[in-house]
């Protein structure tokens, strides 16, 4: 049997937060209904897709590149790299990945990219479930540790309330420095 992984990343216009990824192979035989881009579903649908994935799933890994590699690499970089650990860290190795968007990371299988896979792929549209689904947890994290910047309700993207927090309380430790507006409203 061949193992085909669905690649997708999440988070790299938000201002805030790791930038996610996850790597899932799903059986071939079984679909899950429902799959759809993230952006598309509600949380809560996400929600329970996300518990249907990792249960019925052949593997998936998520991983993230941290706001010191954001800024020391680049976003699009440090996309290529949570991508690259998620395939890396699956617990069946992929045999092939197909990627959403339109580069490949440097991957330890042969893989092809697909731009919109995420609204194509029933693979990548479950890797970009799983990735958002963790990545937003973990700005409602960081809003229960920030309360004031409000990271629960906006993720980490410029929304006005967010660019008001940053000018009035200065960036956090999670905001990526490389990005204008943290760096406009940087205290010295």
């Amino acid at each position: 049997m061949e193992f085909c992984a669905g690649v997708d990343e999440v988070g790299r216009g938000p201002l805030a937060g790791e930038v996610y990824a996850a790597a899932v192979i799903l059986e071939p035989i079984r679909s899950i209904p429902g799959l759809r881009d993230s952006k598309a579903l509600s949380a809560r649908k996400r929600a329970i897709l996300d518990t249907r994935i990792r249960e019925e799933s052949i593997a998936y890994c998520i991983a993230t590149a941290s706001v010191a590699e954001i800024d020391q690499l680049n976003i699009l970089h440090a996309s290529m790299l949570a991508m690259k650990r998620a395939v890396e860290g699956l617990s069946v190795a992929a045999d092939f990945a197909m990627v959403d968007g339109n580069r490949l990371p440097d991957l330890p299988c042969p893989a092809e990219w697909l731009v919109r896979g995420d609204a194509r792929f029933d693979a990548i549209k479950a890797a970009s479930i799983i990735a958002k689904v963790a990545r937003d947890a973990s700005l409602e994290e960081l809003d229960a540790r920030y309360p004031a910047y409000g990271f629960a309700r906006h993720k980490g993207y410029p929304t006005a309330d967010h660019l008001a927090a940053l000018e009035k309380y200065g960036p956090t430790p999670h905001h990526r420095m490389s990005f204008a507006p943290c760096r406009k409203f940087a205290r010295a």
